[in-house]
């Protein structure tokens, strides 16, 4: 599931760390939040959509590997993206 145009614009100016950021992590992982929440929501309905559910699991394997990299870098940009977003860790 992809996110509407204008979602995910939102999403990259509440996010974005400077003007015009697209590719900082911040912006990356709240894309990949966004795209993870309306997965769960379709899976509500859809509960034997398996294919769907693989791409789910990489999404979040995505995000993984960017929240680890942000807390490798930077602790402080790490703890506030988690707290903005309410992902437990």
């Amino acid at each position: 599931m992809s996110l509407a145009t204008s979602r995910k614009a939102e999403v990259i100016k509440s996010y974005a760390t400077k003007s015009g950021d697209t590719g900082s992590p911040e912006v990356q992982v709240a894309i990949l939040s966004e795209r993870i929440t309306s997965l769960t929501d379709h899976f509500k309905t859809h509960v034997k959509d398996n294919h769907s559910r693989r791409g789910l699991l990489k999404l979040v394997s995505q995000r993984r590997q960017l929240l680890d990299y942000l807390r490798r870098t930077n602790e402080a940009r790490y703890k506030t993206l988690i707290d903005k977003l309410g992902i437990r860790r």
